[in-house]
């Protein structure tokens, strides 16, 4: 029997192996839609535009991967999931085929656009992992399987400047879909059996989102707290490979694969802040929030004094990283409490609002830059980062986590469908 094939039994918790299989299946998923973000400047000289329309790659990735948030997760809690994420791997395979061929930028954005509604399956194996771990290290195991979808996404501009730098920009992506395909045959034999949670038809589960939103007050607190880290976060790196490259009179001049390497100061952030999912185990993930918010906030004046110092750059793309991730850790372990029959269509509503956040930030950040330079953009990412500290400090005594008692009667509405119908 394969290491990873445990009980599908919610609460009967996993096994390391599976847990680490998890979290690499995650990153690897996820990872699909920055492999572009720091060969923005590359593909603008290959498709011979310029920096503001090649910024818009990022947020045409993040609206695919809305739509697919939107109308593909909320099947992970109507359909066996293994079956749903070996579809998904699949899927990005074709996606990442296509951009490596794509003769113009309309067709790249048109695969962009396909690969982001397809990285949808990492977000169905997040509240997979969550229905799987025993209560007592539930925020542990959704900290690591997050962690890996941030290692993922910070990785995957290391290796995308590197493979750049080496064999040209297209060979990025044609790897990509190898790598993919090898995944979805992996997976298919690795993975466990995991049955719906849900026996609602496919129309009632979407309206079901927008019921849970409305209902709960924990779930839209995280959700405009999510909307703003990832808005930061996407703030960044939108804008990391202009100043690194030399645009708007920058003065660094790095090649694809030295900007690439700056993915890897954020892994020791993103694994950092595994300790806010262990903190919510103890139910002191409160303070974990209000610690890695304020490292949000604190790391836009390093960005900033990091525009003229490398050292300073790192160490705040360091605390960056830290404070996203582990806002976003502690954000699911509090979501995840909610309702065990609901978790994919949690998933949908918070991802939902983050990567809108990220949307939203990610479309200004490009012109900014053009039109005012690195200090600008670190004047937009502190400004929302503030944003998420005050939502955080006016709603911190008004909503809680349910207890063990609310979570199972919210678990029984949500298999009937009467806290999910419209």
């Amino acid at each position: 029997m394969s290491p990873a094939a445990n009980s599908d039994r919610p609460g009967a918790g996993l096994s390391r192996g599976t847990v680490l299989l998890l979290a690499g299946t995650t990153g690897a998923a996820v990872a699909n839609m920055y492999y572009a973000q720091p060969l923005l400047h590359t593909l603008g000289r290959a498709f011979a535009v310029g920096a503001g329309t090649t910024g818009l790659l990022v947020t045409i990735s993040q609206a695919g991967f809305v739509l697919g948030l939107a109308l593909l997760v909320p099947l992970g809690d109507l359909t066996e999931r293994r079956r749903l994420i070996v579809a998904g791997m699949v899927a990005l395979a074709v996606g990442e085929g296509v951009a490596a061929v794509a003769p113009s930028l309309a067709v790249f954005a048109a695969a962009t656009l396909f690969v982001g509604a397809a990285t949808f399956v990492a977000q169905v194996i997040v509240p997979m992992s969550s229905h799987l771990a025993a209560e007592h290290e539930r925020g542990q195991v959704v900290g690591t399987v997050m962690s890996g979808l941030l290692i993922g996404i910070l990785i995957s501009r290391t290796l995308s400047g590197i493979v750049a730098e080496l064999f040209g920009w297209r060979i990025v992506f044609a790897t990509a879909a190898a790598v993919m395909v090898v995944l979805a045959l992996v997976l298919r034999r690795a993975l466990p059996r995991v049955d719906p949670t849900s026996d609602l038809a496919y129309g009632t589960a979407l309206r079901s989102v927008l019921t849970l939103v409305a209902d709960e007050p924990l779930l839209r607190q995280r959700m405009l707290l999510g909307a703003c880290a990832f808005g930061a976060f996407s703030i960044l790196w939108t804008s990391l490979a202009f100043l690194l490259s030399g645009v708007h009179a920058s003065h660094y001049h790095y090649s694809n694969a030295v900007i690439g390497l700056f993915g890897l100061a954020g892994v020791a952030g993103a694994s950092a802040a595994q300790v806010v999912g262990r903190m919510a185990d103890r139910d002191r993930g409160g303070t974990g929030t209000t610690i890695t918010l304020l490292a949000l906030l604190g790391s836009w004046l390093l960005l900033l004094l990091g525009g003229r110092s490398v050292v300073v750059l790192i160490l705040g793309i360091m605390v960056l990283d830290l404070g996203v991730q582990g806002t976003h850790i502690g954000n699911q372990s509090a979501i995840y409490r909610l309702d065990p029959a609901a978790r994919s269509r949690i998933t949908t509503a918070y991802m939902s609002a983050y990567f809108l956040g990220g949307i939203v930030c990610s479309s200004f950040t490009g012109a900014l830059y053009a039109a005012d330079g690195w200090g600008a953009v670190c004047g937009l990412g502190a400004a929302v980062s503030l944003l998420a500290l005050l939502a955080w400090a006016a709603t911190l005594r008004r909503v809680s986590i349910p207890g063990a008692s609310e979570r199972a009667a919210l678990s029984a509405r949500a298999r009937t469908g009467r806290s999910g119908a419209a």
